[in-house]
């Protein structure tokens, strides 16, 4: 298995169950050095842009976000168009994680260039099988132009 030495992961999600639930299934996993939770859309675009808190981060883009669809501030769509139409961004694969199941959010997102749309089982346990299983294909087994 590849070093994960270098990996940085994004995590934007306003859900603070869900995601010391997603931090802890990526850390036991051990697929990245370093994984950032933002608590809303604009907090990740900070992140991304080295601005703010984040001003004085590396500006080397996070390997794989993990982006909640409704987030305070600026709400998934918004963060994936920005990201998607960015050429220093635009390579990173960005995977929805949301409770939504509407048809029109998930074409909504494809049609923005998201990379995976999954729905947030209510069960703990899958939801943290699901997250470990997710970045492991985005960051192990899945080779593109982000790699």
């Amino acid at each position: 298995m590849e070093a994960f030495e270098d990996v940085q992961i994004l995590l934007a999600e306003d859900n603070a169950l869900d995601a010391e639930l997603a931090m802890s299934a990526l850390h036991e996993a051990r697929l990245a050095r370093q994984i950032t939770w933002v608590k809303d859309g604009e907090e990740a675009l900070d992140y991304l842009y080295c601005r703010g808190r984040y001003a004085q981060r590396s500006d080397v883009p996070p390997r794989l976000v993990f982006l909640d669809l409704k987030m305070p501030k600026v709400d998934g769509i918004e963060v994936l168009k920005i990201v998607k139409s960015d050429e220093r961004l635009k390579h990173i694969p960005v995977v929805m994680m949301t409770s939504s199941q509407e048809e029109s959010d998930i074409a909504e997102t494809y049609k923005l260039g998201a990379n995976s749309y999954i729905v947030k089982p209510l069960d703990m346990d899958t939801l943290a099988d699901i997250t470990r299983k997710a970045g492991y294909y985005w960051l192990s087994i899945n080779r593109g132009r982000g790699q």
